[in-house]
């Protein structure tokens, strides 16, 4: 009589490279979930406060005529929300570009000018976040900008590719422009080695109609 010993095949122990990578896994999917709740809270929580403050609705406020000096610095740091009608998106907008900030919302440039002083006001944001949207901009597209000064309506002009130093799309203007920055490009992996600049010239505001002479029956 035979006696057949069969032996399992042992699995290998977890290395602790693999333990290893498991955590880091782990904690960045963590750190990924607490970003995107955080940002996504903030929007929420910040939109709503935004919405009651200005009465859900601002009236559009003309061009301003003369330039006037930005401040260095803001009351508050919420100053506005972005929107851009056809894409869909909508976006608060903070004062300053601290990693908090941009972390949560848009970040305005400081040493540019809020959309009711005349120059080139100038935005900024990453491009995995709230300007991955950017890719998807044309020209001639709607873009609003709403604080509680007023609304504000830009056109975009053209979509360009620079360098990280070139400064000059920051530059002062004579028109009411608006200027939103991100990296690109908007799928590279690490540090992107270009910027992505939006540039949006403020429409005219159209005057109330004419109503002296209008006969009602």
């Amino acid at each position: 009589m035979k006696l057949r010993v069969s032996f399992a095949r042992a699995r290998p122990p977890w290395t602790a490279i693999q333990c290893l990578f498991l955590i880091l896994a782990i904690a960045c999917l963590g750190l990924y979930g607490y970003t995107y709740i955080e940002r996504v809270v903030y929007q929420a929580y910040e939109s709503r406060l935004f919405d009651n403050a200005v009465g859900g609705v601002a009236s559009v406020v003309p061009a301003a005529r003369e330039s006037a000096p930005a401040p260095s610095a803001f009351p508050v740091s919420v100053i506005g929300r972005l929107s851009i009608p056809r894409l869909e998106f909508s976006a608060m907008v903070r004062e300053g570009l601290a990693p908090r900030t941009l972390r949560v919302a848009i970040g305005h440039i400081p040493s540019t000018p809020l959309p009711e002083q005349a120059g080139n006001a100038g935005l900024a944001g990453h491009r995995d976040t709230f300007f991955r949207a950017l890719k998807d901009l044309r020209v001639r597209d709607e873009i609003l900008f709403e604080t509680p000064r007023g609304n504000f309506k830009y056109r975009v002009e053209s979509l360009s590719v620079v360098e990280p130093s070139d400064v000059k799309v920051l530059a002062p203007s004579r028109e009411n422009v608006l200027t939103m920055v991100t990296c690109y490009p908007f799928w590279h992996i690490g540090s992107a080695p270009k910027r992505f600049v939006v540039r949006a010239k403020q429409a005219p505001t159209e005057p109330p109609p004419n109503l002296a002479g209008l006969e009602l029956r």
